[in-house]
């Protein structure tokens, strides 16, 4: 058996009490509490995190289905997932693992590094391990572990996550991930407040630290009907990534179904492709997912059209892409990490 695991970031407070420090909500629990992440309790005046070395579920994905499209096109990961999130979103697509904890959930199995460390070595040609279907956050010392080790051994560290991180928790992330993949659910205090009981600000915070760091960043919108589809609240959204985090970042719109405890309508298509022309005018590399089609898969270079990486499902093909990087027509950068 895995012994507990006393949690990085917190404070011991007067009368057994602790602080978290991991996300802004700054959780104060008393003896035998836990936090709203539903995995980090109070144990004796100690924070004790209550996944460290188990896991719900794992497989060998396609790098594209995070979704990472500039990100080694057409490799495998090893992705690892738990339970516990620190967001209560009602359209949340994982609520089975994500609104429970390790107690509550009938299907964990313990998993030491050394373990991971064999499964990732199993599969031939793996790219190295994605922390996702949970939120990663919540199993901060469990995924850290881990990633040392991973790149340590040269492997890749992808984090697939809703950005609700402190800076300087984030900041320890840094040198061991090499890619980010992070929810943008929405663009105003409002929606993230009233669906997901929290706050946008930190999460701005979070992708601004990623994005000058140089680390890899994509960028998920799940677009959901009367919520944050409103067009002036998207542009607006568009032209904070495009001044805040640089005019190539990745985003990827996606499409919504009705998950959890919100039951509104799908996007209609119209809509999602309706944004992602608005959103195509300032950025050159927009996708769309959970739509059948062609449209909004493939990437193109934004200077002459040429196809560099044609997709189907989660297949890629790299096409007209030099060895260096370019587009193989005229020359332009390309940023696309092969």
């Amino acid at each position: 058996m895995i012994a507990m695991k006393e949690a990085l970031y917190y404070y011991s407070l007067d009368n057994n009490r602790v602080q978290c420090r991991l996300c802004p909500f700054h959780c104060v629990l008393n003896q035998g509490q836990t936090g709203i992440c539903r995995v980090r309790t109070n144990i004796d005046g100690k924070l004790i995190a209550q996944s460290y070395g188990k896991i719900c579920s794992y497989a060998f994905d396609p790098i594209e289905k995070k979704p990472l499209y500039h990100f080694y096109p057409g490799r495998k990961i090893l992705s690892l997932g738990n339970v516990g999130c620190n967001l209560r979103c009602k359209f949340c697509q994982n609520a089975n693992i994500s609104q429970t904890s390790p107690e509550e959930y009938k299907w964990m199995h313990e998993a030491s590094v050394d373990e991971i460390m064999e499964l990732d070595e199993f599969f031939t040609g793996n790219l190295g391990v994605a922390y996702t279907y949970n939120e990663p956050i919540t199993w901060y010392e469990y995924m850290l572990d881990i990633a040392k080790e991973i790149k340590a051994s040269g492997g890749k560290n992808v984090m697939v996550t809703n950005g609700y991180i402190d800076s300087e928790p984030l900041s320890e992330l840094m040198p061991v991930m090499d890619a980010f993949s992070v929810d943008l659910k929405g663009f105003s205090e409002a929606f993230y407040h009233d669906l997901t009981s929290s706050s946008l600000a930190p999460v701005k915070k979070t992708l601004e630290m990623i994005a000058k760091s140089g680390k890899h960043l994509e960028i998920v919108n799940l677009i959901i009907p009367e919520y944050n589809d409103d067009k002036a609240v998207f542009l607006s959204m568009i032209d904070w990534i495009n001044k805040s985090l640089g005019s190539e970042t990745v985003l990827h719109l996606s499409r919504y179904f009705p998950h959890y405890q919100l039951k509104s309508q799908d996007t209609p298509v119209e809509t999602l492709m309706s944004l992602f022309d608005l959103a195509k005018e300032v950025l050159p590399y927009v996708y769309v997912g959970n739509v059948v089609g062609q449209k909004g898969r493939n990437t193109y270079c934004p200077q002459c059209g040429n196809l560099i990486v044609e997709r189907c499902g989660y297949s890629s093909h790299i096409h007209g892409l030099t060895p260096s990087g370019e587009c193989a027509v005229c020359k332009r950068k390309i940023p696309l990490i092969i």
